[in-house]
């Protein structure tokens, strides 16, 4: 658990999101339900063992992190992923909607840091051809393996609409959010940074260009040196 500040929130929240899902708990000293909701969320993320972090917001005392989330009333809870929010919920929470509210936001097979003792996990759809994987979906329609072995492979040949169809079964993880990308702008753009600079003065009132400079963002990937940049600029446009 972090206390976040205005000055942090970049690099606790948006940088470290990138490497694993952060949980925003935005909270004030006077805040009945505030204190209801703040020991759950302590016991539910630290039972995860560092697969997902806490970051908690003092909205009186960090007004710039309030108004970056448009903040109405608390608690508000907002997950990070990837540097963008990919879920939240306003309002206390009893402990199994919060354990599932978390729970949610760890990829499958994640082993928590310094587990050494955990077993390597096996692919299923490793080796699999298309049939394999369409054998394998009729079993089971939403395999989270298959279904994103199988969009990339539709991307890959231009079946990009397929593709987010078939993402739709199953939740938002980096890896849907990174082929889901592809599939909307196609593959990579010559010239990404020109394609960004053109976009990001539209992005605050233009929700289909926001989109596109986020696709782009997913697309040159987290490990760009320019991703973080380009991050830093879309904040400060958009708030």
């Amino acid at each position: 658990m972090a206390d976040v500040t205005d000055a942090t929130f970049m690099t606790d929240v948006i940088e470290r999101s990138k490497t694993v899902p952060v949980v925003v708990d935005l909270w004030a000293e006077w805040c009945g339900p505030c204190k209801t909701l703040g020991p759950i969320l302590d016991k539910v993320i630290a039972e995860t063992g560092g697969l997902v972090e806490l970051a908690k917001v003092d909205v009186d005392a960090n007004p710039e992190v309030s108004q970056a989330f448009q903040v109405q009333s608390i608690p508000a809870v907002y997950a990070m992923a990837g540097g963008q929010v990919v879920a939240n919920f306003i309002g206390a929470k009893g402990e199994a909607e919060v354990r599932e509210f978390v729970q949610a936001l760890i990829p499958e097979g994640a082993v928590p840091p310094g587990d050494a003792e955990a077993p390597e996990p096996v692919s299923k759809v490793a080796g699999l051809d298309e049939a394999g994987l369409r054998e394998l979906l009729n079993e089971t329609p939403d395999d989270p393996e298959a279904v994103v072995a199988l969009a990339a492979m539709l991307v890959e040949r231009g079946e990009g609409a397929d593709a987010l169809t078939l993402l739709e079964r199953i939740p938002e993880t980096p890896d849907t959010r990174r082929i889901a990308a592809l599939a909307r702008t196609g593959g990579p753009v010559d010239d990404i940074d020109a394609k960004l600079e053109s976009l990001l003065g539209s992005v605050k009132g233009n929700e289909d260009a926001r989109q596109e400079f986020v696709d782009l963002l997913e697309v040159l990937g987290a490990a760009d040196p320019r991703t973080a940049d380009w991050r830093k600029r879309l904040t400060s446009a958009l708030f």
